[in-house]
Parts: C-alpha cells; structure tokens; sequence
C-alpha cells in the first residue's frame, strides 16, 4: 500500500503496461533540438526520463531531435552532449541523431501516400495557416488533398530530387480538416528546404516536420514511453495516428507531465539568444543565466540539481517552484564540502601599530567546523592586513558589534584588536584604520579576561594576491516583469556586480572550478572562462542567508 501512494501518476501507468505485458522492457529518451543551450527546465526532464528507465531495469536514450537546419549548431549539439554527461546520465555512451533515420522516415512517407493518407499541396505556408481554420471555425479542404496516390508519389519524389524551391510544396498527412484539434487538419509532415545539414550535408532538400519526425523517431528506436512536457498534450493524437498508421507493432506511449517553471528567470531560448546576441549576458553560459552551462560556470552542483529536481516533484499541472528552493539545494550541498576561506571583496587596510614590522606569524584554523575531516589551513598574519569596508564604521548604527574608534573585536583566528584613527581620500572614504592589537588575546585556546561581541576576517596584505569577485542579481527586473511591450527581455541593468580585492595566499593555487565559502560573503566557484594565471575570478554561486524553509 505505502509503494502504491508513493508513485506518481506515470509509475502507476508504466507498471500497469507491464503488468499487462505491453512492452518487453522500459526504454526513454530525452530528444533535445540542437537549436540552443539546454536549462534547468530540461534537466528534470533528462533526470527524470533516466531516472525511470533506470528504476525499471530499462535503458535511456539521448537523442539530438536534428531536424530543423535552419537554426541547428554544431555549437550547440556539443554543449547539449557535455551537460548530459557532467549530469552523470548513462546513454550507452552513443548519442543518437534523428538526421540517421531520414531515410526510414522517408519511407515511411512514401507508405503514408501508398495508404492514401498523405498528399502533395501546393498552398503556401500562409494559406495553409489560412485554410485550417481556427478553434472557431472549422478547416477548408485544400484542392489538392484528393490528388491520386501516383501523383502524389511523383511529386513527392520530386520534391526530393530538389525539383522545386523553398515553399513551393509541402506533404501533408490527409487526416481531418473538420477535427476540433487543429493539430489534426492534416499537418505538413514534410517541407522543402535547400539547406545544408550539420550531419547530412547536402543529402537532403526536404525535411521531416518534428511532429512528423518525433513519433517515428521513438518507434525506430523502441522507446516505449515518451514522456514530454505538457505543450505536447495537443500534440499526442497526431503522434499516435503517425505510430499506428506507420504500422509499428509496439508503438510508443506518449505521457506528459508539467513543466519546470522557474521564478524571475529567463528559460527560452529565444529570449535567451536575444541576450546573447546584444551582448547584454557574455555567451549561454553567462552565470546570470539557468542554462545548465550556465549553472555549472556559477558554481551549480549536479547533486543540487538533482535534489530541486527532486523536491520539486511530477505533477501533472503547472506550478512555478521557487528559485530560492534552488539557492536552498546548493547551499545544503555545499556546507559540508567546502573549505571556509578568508577573502576580502571590498577592501581597506588595517594597520597594527603596535605589532612588529618586521614580524610574520603562521596561524591555523580548522577549514570547515561542521566537517573536521577536511582539515586545517594555515594562514599568515602580520601588522599590516586587508578587511571589509562595512567592517568598520565612522558612525556605527546600534547594535554595530564590528570596528569603530574605541571598539574591540577579535580577528578570526588571530587576536583581539580596538580601532585608534583613520584615514579617508579626497572623496571621504575610509582608506586606512588604525588599531592596536593584545598579544595575550591569541585565538589558541587560552582563556582571554574578556570578551567581544564582534569578529571579523581578514587576509594579511603581505601575502595576499588579487582576485576578481562577481556577484550576481536577479536578471529580471522583478518590478518590471520579464518582458517589454516590444517582446524583449527586461532585464536588470545591476544583475553583474564586479568587485575587486584580495585572497589569502593559498587561494591563490585554485583551479577552475574550484569551490569555497568565503567567510560572511558566501559560496564560491573559480570561473573557467576568465580565470588567468595571474588574476583568479570568482563567482558568487549563493550568500549564506536565506529565510526560504522546506
């Protein structure tokens, strides 16, 4: 009983059709258009489709759905490639084309025609649009819908042998014109398009429509459950008149189940590449973006994904989850696997004055409290050091427990220190504080006569290196909505902050994509694509705070 309630609404039914023998094994896809970088959205559905096939003994499938040349990349092929495999998804290692079946789906065609159930049409795309009618009013019979199967073979195969241009003829399936789904008024199944294909080259001049191609694509492959987003639900009795007519003898079943919907994001492709283009975001990996490449530069873990992607669950309606469930998930991931290092975003010196010049310490502290296993760093410390401008105040707020003249706080790991004077520049910013320091204060387990209410961090200035932070807002502009009236992106003029300001010195060995707390100022990821030798850039993967609650 307890297994029954815990299996979605799509367990229930692929174990009813085993049950009933329907199929000899689970197989799934997922089938992305090489026309764009995949997102968070498409990772449930790659995680998902997996996830099924391996709960049920089955295999799983990547499939590049490569049917539309005209917006196709190898560019994005790759990227496709690489996020599925950094997501830890086993595909047999063989990533399939649906370019490779052009030929059967040709065939396919051509016994669609013989059948009677496809014609040659020559209206242009807009009086196709035109004579199908709308939810309203029903469709009008194309005049050549009742062309003889020999004409329709001739002309066909012309079409093929690239006889006409771009537009001139279409094959349409001959369903229902009358149909209340308009998906049914006999859809253009193939079109001519004099395009050289990624895969296919020059080979061909007409291409299969996706509607036409995808349900013959699961078939070839003996995929036996499609499960797909619920955009397709209108889609499903034109898949399932294709699967039968074609005459497989198992045909897939399609399910659909919700869309992952993300709060304040930008998820289409479209809009996504509107961006990129007008170089308002540096590429489809910009951090700023939910792109998986995107997620992946800013610091995302596959485990994180996983886990949102869990928590958010299948449901057969559509809901937003909320992108602070995603912060949650890498935040809980992180906490234990990270180091918690010093770095110091927005600088000013601090200067001991009454420590020695000349005096260099070695100091250490555990790399992760709530994980001893990790170890412990050691870092310098000397009279001259590097803290946070909003660590020290020349008017302190209430309940101000960090620097000001007169006040006492205790360097982490190090020792206590109270504020003397400062410093400003022209402009009235605080450049230098002065302080001194209690040498029987040391951070070392003896016990200290008293105590303060505030501790900071701090890298030592004679040993730092400079490094580059980026932080990043929210893409959206919340209070605008998404989008414009002219249909273009809103965006967020300060979604990118850039920060310059120092790290400690062992920072300074870290690799692309290297992972960290940054004591106060949150979790980070050394950035692959503009990381240097000589200059580190960091970006902000999540703050440490959140009120968002399971």
């Amino acid at each position: 009983m307890e297994n029954n309630i815990s299996k979605n609404f799509i367990e229930q039914e692929i174990e009813k059709d085993l049950q009933e023998k329907k199929y000899d094994e689970i197989v799934t896809r997922f089938p992305p258009e090489p026309n764009g970088y995949l997102h968070i959205g498409h990772a449930k559905s790659i995680i998902y489709n997996y996830s099924i096939a391996k709960k049920y003994g089955g295999h799983f499938n990547l499939r590049l759905d490569d049917t539309n040349p005209l917006k196709e990349k190898n560019e994005y092929v790759n990227s496709i490639i690489e996020d599925v495999n950094w997501l830890g998804v086993d595909y047999g290692k063989k990533v399939l084309y649906a370019s490779n079946y052009f030929d059967k789906m040709f065939d396919y065609a051509i016994l669609l025609i013989n059948k009677g159930l496809a014609y040659v049409c020559d209206l242009s795309i807009d009086e196709v649009k035109k004579y199908r009618g709308d939810y309203n009013n029903v469709g009008t019979d194309s005049p050549y819908r009742n062309r003889t199967i020999e004409e329709n073979l001739k002309l066909f195969y012309e079409m093929k042998d690239g006889k006409y241009k771009d537009g001139e003829k279409t094959l349409r399936a001959k369903i229902d014109m009358k149909s209340p789904n308009l998906n049914m008024r006999d859809p253009v199944i193939y079109r001519i398009a004099h395009l050289k294909h990624h895969n296919t080259g020059d080979k061909w001049c007409i291409y299969p429509m996706y509607d036409f191609a995808h349900p013959l694509e699961d078939a070839i492959e003996g995929i036996s459950h499609s499960l797909c987003t619920l955009e397709f639900e209108d889609h499903r009795p034109f898949y399932e008149w294709v699967v039968n007519n074609c005459e497989f003898k198992k045909p897939p079943r399609q399910i659909e189940f919700a869309k992952l919907y993300l709060t304040n994001v930008i998820t289409g492709k479209r809009y996504i590449k509107q961006l990129v283009d007008k170089g308002i975001v540096d590429g489809w990996d910009d951090p700023r973006l939910v792109t998986i490449a995107a997620l992946r530069r800013r610091g995302y873990t596959k485990e994180a994904i996983k886990n949102f992607i869990e928590l958010s669950g299948i449901s057969k309606a559509n809901s937003s989850s909320d992108y602070e469930l995603l912060e949650y998930c890498i935040r809980e991931d992180l906490k234990l696997k990270t180091k918690r290092m010093m770095a110091i975003l927005d600088p000013i010196k601090l200067v001991i004055e009454n420590y020695p010049k000349d005096k260099t310490e070695v100091l250490e502290l555990p790399y992760n409290v709530e994980n001893l296993e990790l170890g412990t760093h050691k870092f310098t410390f000397s009279n001259e050091l590097y803290i946070e401008r909003d660590d020290f105040s020349i008017d302190p707020p209430n309940k101000y427990y960090r620097l000001f003249i007169g006040n006492e706080v205790r360097l982490m790991g190090a020792y206590y220190v109270k504020a003397t004077r400062y410093e400003t520049d022209n402009n009235g910013n605080v450049t230098t504080v002065y302080a001194t320091y209690d040498e029987n204060t040391k951070q070392d387990g003896r016990q200290v006569d008293r105590k303060v209410k505030g501790t900071i961090h701090f890298v030592d200035a004679k040993t730092a290196h400079q490094a580059k932070f980026k932080i990043f807002n929210n893409l959206v502009d919340e209070e605008k909505g998404k989008l414009n009236e002219d249909g273009t992106v809103n965006y967020n003029k300060n979604s990118l902050v850039i920060k310059n300001g120092f790290i400690e010195k062992e920072l300074s060995l870290s690799k692309a994509n290297d992972k960290f707390q940054f004591m106060r100022n949150g979790y980070f990821n050394v950035d692959y694509k503009e990381s240097t030798n000589d200059l580190l850039v960091f970006n902000r993967i999540v703050d440490l705070k959140s009120s968002f609650k399971l």
